[in-house]
């Protein structure tokens, strides 16, 4: 078969998104994001620096980047004034970063007895990172960063006092005064240069520049040709190829949109061609994509987070985190089955489709650097020095192939060192590129988790936290249900303007007090319950960012596609909430035969809802068929194995009926009917 029946492009074809503006500022923004790339290689694996020094420089970078990237306006090109303000922040920005690395000393010797040059440089970092965060992020974010500063500045001491007055009695504070609250944002370990930047600044960037490196090497295309060549024949095969490129490629890319726009512009015209509607090929790809952030091993920033807060080793974050992401695809792929059954549908022929062994042929070699990250995990490297070594290992494996087949063409051609020195300045090209997309990938990433830096240092000095939790008790009764409710809403309006990473830390700092302290959820538990329920922006109505994006390719219409990515994603949602009732799935501490019926009975839960929504597996179900599947699927998550087994029984036997009934169909040759 030959390369052309792959439905991806060549990596050849792969350009950065087009900025405007002149020149030298085009060649400025490549330098710079070269720069910060090859700092963060650096810093990851070959001169550690100190905390607020990777912080410091990383940041500073970062916005610079931001205001040359992004004009003050969407859609608007700059003019002389519009880039007088841009290049007034672009220094701000690079002042940022240059006064706390100089002066790190002299700032730690004075530690509380900030100077009139610190609180200045501090404001100004503050006002520089909520405006990179309006350009980068979206008006969103920066709502919240400047409400959660306007809150600790409002409290009869605080330098709004007059905005105290307006706070409910639980909500009211002291206050706090511009100096102390700018100390705190900038120079404190909780703030700007707090954790989650540290995480973002660390191990987050050097796995999204792996990521980059694996889309312009051409790994990108080697998996969804993977997916493609291995269930392109079956039934409803682009929407399965979908699922499973979205879960290698999300994997590692960590991003909803980035996974929709990558893999849904080849796998959504052929779910389209094949029989699926418009908003069903939409919100399947949605759906998919979004899984993408909670598949190890990056988990879009999710598990350094996690592993940060929780103090959990990452590789355990990791391994726990396995079972219940293929169990969400898992899903996804069952509900993708089994419309393709209901509507008939057929797979592509086996000439429109790649050749498994030539796929394999062609790029066996990028399961190299993927098997190379997950052996130096488990063997206990840092996660920053494992992402180091798979960009290496990435860029040396794609070099050598590179040159190999270099020399094949050069010497059956009888031009060998045209083709050596073609191939050289290829190599040269696509790692300068991978260097520059990994860099802008990042942006968003990090300037999110700045100004999540300026909540936690908020909710950490005027305890809103726990009050936060107080009223979540008060609301729910103390009825964990209802707690995990207004976590699920909660999530839902922090995603209308937050990132899924910033929405992530934001929730976790309200709630997690109230989930482990007065609910008795583990806290590991907790995290992973907040975390997924924080993805639920991507694919809920009226939101569904990821949808939205998938509407786009699809032609559909962006609430039909929201409604549908919301369906084929129950998973999002129910597979937390059976981790609630059944921790040991999670933490183990148990006997393995337990853990292993937990799993059995998850995985049972899910195949009975899907096949009770659909009204079919084998065959069309009866209404009261699914009214029973679906109480069973309830007694599921009932903690008492004698339930448990109960409701399996009868789901069992359901769902054999159904197979038996579809067999006599079959015999029969009865034509289906709803």
């Amino acid at each position: 078969m030959s390369d052309s029946k792959s439905p991806v492009p060549s990596p050849d074809t792969i350009i950065l998104p087009t900025d405007s503006g002149p020149r030298p500022v085009l060649w400025l923004i490549s330098f710079l994001a070269i720069g910060l790339s090859l700092f963060q290689l650096y810093s990851a694996g070959i001169q550690p620096l100190g905390l607020f020094y990777q912080r410091g420089i990383h940041l500073a970078l970062v916005l610079m980047l931001a205001f040359l990237i992004f004009p003050p306006v969407n859609k608007c090109r700059r003019g002389p004034f519009l880039w007088l303000i841009d290049v007034a922040l672009f220094a701000a920005a690079a002042y940022s970063g240059f006064y706390l690395v100089f002066y790190l000393d002299e700032i730690i010797n004075r530690a509380g007895f900030w100077s009139q040059t610190d609180i200045i440089v501090a404001c100004m970092t503050t006002v520089v990172v909520l405006e990179a965060s309006r350009r980068a992020v979206g008006i969103g974010l920066t709502l919240i960063g400047i409400v959660a500063i306007l809150y600790a500045l409002s409290g009869p001491r605080g330098a709004l006092p007059w905005l105290g007055e307006w706070l409910p009695g639980i909500l009211s504070h002291r206050g706090y005064t511009l100096e102390r609250i700018a100390g705190q944002l900038y120079l404190g370990q909780e703030g700007i240069y707090g954790m989650p930047l540290g995480v973002a600044a660390t191990f987050v960037f050097v796995f999204v520049l792996f990521g980059a490196f694996l889309e312009v090497t051409g790994a990108g295309k080697f998996f969804i040709d993977l997916a493609f060549a291995g269930t392109g024949r079956q039934r409803g095969g682009p929407a399965k190829a979908s699922v499973i490129a979205s879960a290698s490629m999300g994997s590692i890319s960590g991003s909803s949109i980035a996974n929709v726009v990558t893999t849904g512009a080849f796998t959504i015209p052929l779910m389209k061609r094949l029989g699926y509607k418009p908003a069903q090929a939409g919100g399947i790809e949605a759906a998919a994509s979004t899984g993408g952030q909670i598949m190890p091993p990056l988990m879009g920033a999710g598990a350094f987070l996690i592993a940060e807060y929780t103090r959990v080793p990452y590789v355990e974050i990791i391994k726990v985190s396995v079972f219940p992401a293929l169990l969400y695809f898992a899903t996804v792929y069952l509900f993708v089955h089994i419309i393709a059954i209901k509507q008939g549908m057929q797979g592509m022929a086996k000439s429109e489709l790649p050749n498994l062994r030539e796929v394999m042929n062609r790029g066996w070699f990028f399961l190299i650097p993927l098997i190379m990250l997950v052996y130096l995990l488990v063997i206990g490297l840092s996660p920053m020095r494992v992402g180091f070594y798979a960009v290496m290992g990435i860029i040396v494996i794609a070099g050598l192939n590179g040159l190999y087949q270099a020399f094949k063409r050069g010497s059956a051609n009888r031009n060998l060192s045209e083709e050596l020195v073609k191939t050289l300045k290829s190599g040269v090209h696509k790692s300068l590129l991978g260097l520059e997309l990994g860099a802008r990938n990042a942006l968003a990433v990090s300037i999110a988790c700045a100004v999540a830096g300026i909540v936690v240092a908020v909710v950490g000095l005027t305890g809103l936290g726990l009050k936060f939790s107080s009223m979540m008790i008060s609301f729910s009764g103390g009825n964990i249900l209802l707690a995990l409710l207004l976590v699920i809403l909660a999530s839902l309006i922090l995603g209308l303007g937050l990132p899924v990473t910033a929405s992530y830390i934001v929730l976790i700092v309200l709630v997690g007090p109230a989930l482990t302290n007065e609910f008795g959820i583990p806290l590991l538990v907790a995290h992973l319950l907040v975390f997924w329920y924080s993805q639920d922006s991507n694919v809920t109505p009226p939101v569904a960012l990821a949808a939205f994006a998938a509407a786009a390719i699809a032609g559909s219409k962006t609430m039909e596609t929201s409604v549908q990515s919301w369906k084929f994603a129950k998973g999002l949602y129910l597979i937390p909430l059976y981790m609630v009732f059944h921790p040991e799935i999670i933490m183990g501490g148990v006997d393995t035969s337990i853990i292993i019926w937990k799993g059995v009975m998850v995985t049972l839960l899910l195949l009975a809802f899907a096949a009770a929504i659909e009204g079919y597996l084998f065959t069309w179900m009866q209404q009261w068929m699914r009214a029973i599947l679906l109480s069973c699927t309830i007694a599921l998550f009932f903690p008492s194995m004698m339930i448990q087994a109960v409701s399996a029984v009868i789901a069992i036997l359901l769902l054999t009926l159904n197979f038996m009934q579809g067999r006599r169909e079959k015999v029969t040759h009865q034509p289906l009917s709803g």
